[in-house]
């Protein structure tokens, strides 16, 4: 989708239709039949261009529908590690998205793949990271500033990109992978911890 017409407007509806586009295909998809765009727009109730406005190829639907599927929503997953200090909040929400990213690697991998093949705008990705990662950090005592930087470098420390470099680029395996992320988010805290005192 592209991302600047979704920060266009009516951010709540567009994501909502954005979501009922993937609620569709996912339908299709449980069903195990071949579908089109136009089957979306038409199963679901909305308009063929709507559809091309936030998917322009079945590829890349298809492959985020599946991918949904298996993803906790963002609200699920912070009402589960509220009430811990914020550092074992975040650590919990790497720990959740890098086994996910782990346990469906090929999947992901696949639409990376097809987002990055397409002649498209990339869609915006890591929303449901970043999301997360703001509802715990809304509660701290750190500047609007703070927060946002946070909220960047902890998701480039979780999901499927730094699995990918932590494997093909460094030589990781799953575990030591796992466990140098974890790492890094720990000493961030350090920094933040030694850079107050």
């Amino acid at each position: 989708m592209n991302k600047k017409y979704l920060n266009t407007g009516r951010k709540n509806q567009k994501l909502g239709t954005r979501n009922l586009i993937l609620k569709t295909a996912q339908k299709f998809l449980s069903s195990g039949l071949d579908f089109n765009l136009e089957d979306i727009a038409k199963e679901a109730g909305i308009s063929r261009a709507t559809v091309y406005r936030y998917f322009s190829n079945i590829d890349i639907l298809a492959a985020e529908a599946g991918l949904d599927i298996s993803t906790k929503d963002p609200r699920q997953l912070y009402e589960e590690v509220k009430g811990k200090d914020v550092e074992k909040q975040v650590l919990k929400i790497q720990h959740y998205y890098n086994n996910l990213a782990i346990d469906h690697e090929m999947l992901f991998r696949k639409y990376l793949s097809t987002v990055l093949d397409s002649n498209t705008s990339t869609p915006k990705r890591g929303a449901r990271r970043m999301k997360t990662l703001e509802l715990v950090l809304a509660n701290t005592n750190y500047s609007k500033e703070e927060k946002q930087k946070l909220s960047n470098l902890f998701t480039i420390l979780m999901g499927i990109e730094p699995i990918i470099v932590s494997k093909d680029v460094c030589g990781l395996n799953d575990d030591e992978s796992l466990e140098i992320l974890a790492w890094g988010v720990s000493l961030l805290f350090k920094g933040l911890k030694d850079s107050k005192d």
